[in-house]
């Protein structure tokens, strides 16, 4: 059985985007291309054929992964969600002792970016505080082995 994605709502619309795009449009590119490869001769010596087919084979790839997505996504019912605990769809603000408050969209992981402030579920930070309260820590194995202590300074909803 496939694993479940979690995502939001917007996380999902971007995801039906991207394979919308990639079927209708980029498809149709990469067709042109090849065909204009193959008019230049001996496909054996044609790197722009080469190409061209290598790029179709990556697209491809990319729309199957996408379709499995769009399949297995669970969207997160925002107005459901409760700010009680940290979980993915909240926003927290999190601190390390005697360093600057950090502030976080806890995201599935195909909506992970961290350096916009979304970090996955599934990464050691995110994973390490589901389930917490304001006011808990928790602590975190980093990969390179050392752990932190992340204090949870507050809980809202998630500012996509």
């Amino acid at each position: 059985m496939a694993q479940e994605i979690v995502m939001s709502a917007a996380g999902l619309k971007a995801v039906q985007e991207e394979l919308e795009y990639l079927k209708t449009v980029r498809r149709k590119e990469l067709a042109e291309e090849i065909k204009e490869a193959r008019s230049h001769g001996d496909l054996s010596e044609n790197s722009e054929y080469d190409e061209a087919k290598n790029t179709q084979g990556l697209v491809e790839n990319r729309i199957t992964e996408l379709e499995q997505m769009v399949k297995n996504a669970r969207v997160i019912d925002e107005s459901e969600l409760s700010v009680d605990s940290v979980s993915v769809g909240t926003h927290v603000s999190i601190q390390m002792e005697d360093e600057e408050p950090e502030e976080y969209d806890i995201v599935g992981r195909t909506e992970a970016d961290p350096l916009n402030g979304k970090i996955s579920d599934e990464s050691p930070v995110g994973h390490a505080l589901l389930g917490k309260a304001v006011g808990e820590e928790a602590d975190v194995l980093l990969p390179s082995g050392h752990t932190v202590i992340y204090k949870v300074l507050s809980i809202s909803h998630s500012k996509n």
